[in-house]
């Protein structure tokens, strides 16, 4: 058995496939985390993953998030205390609708697998970045 402990890097880590930076924290056999930032202003590309789902939480910033699946679609207003899910086959795009970036912390299952997880859709929002 091991264990890891992470502290917040003030840089991100890697460019997310929808252009979002992110933050490497922890991972386990059936799952990682990271935090996200998308800075003032910025729309995502909208993306499908091919065999995660997450599980998002902001703790910072205000935003938008487009959700679609399953021929129905809903676009969430993201604040501090917001929890959502990005189940397994969804379509999404993202938007920082504040002065401040919108920070997510997210949670993947199981860990992310690499860039080619994310397959490029059409979104709802043109995308910024």
């Amino acid at each position: 058995m091991s264990w890891h402990t992470a502290r917040l890097n003030r840089d991100y880590d890697v460019l997310a496939p929808d252009g979002s930076e992110i933050r490497l924290l922890v991972q386990v056999g059936g799952g990682s985390l990271v935090h996200c930032t998308l800075r003032p202003g910025s729309t995502t590309l909208a993306v499908e993953h091919r065999t995660v789902e997450e599980v998002w939480y902001c703790v910072a910033g205000q935003g938008q998030l487009w959700r679609c699946a399953d021929g129905a679609d809903e676009i969430t207003d993201l604040s501090p205390g917001v929890a959502v899910t990005i189940p397994l086959g969804a379509r999404f795009q993202f938007r920082a609708s504040g002065a401040q970036p919108l920070e997510l912390v997210i949670a993947t299952m199981p860990p992310w697998p690499g860039a080619g997880e994310a397959l490029p859709v059409q979104g709802v929002w043109t995308p910024t970045i």
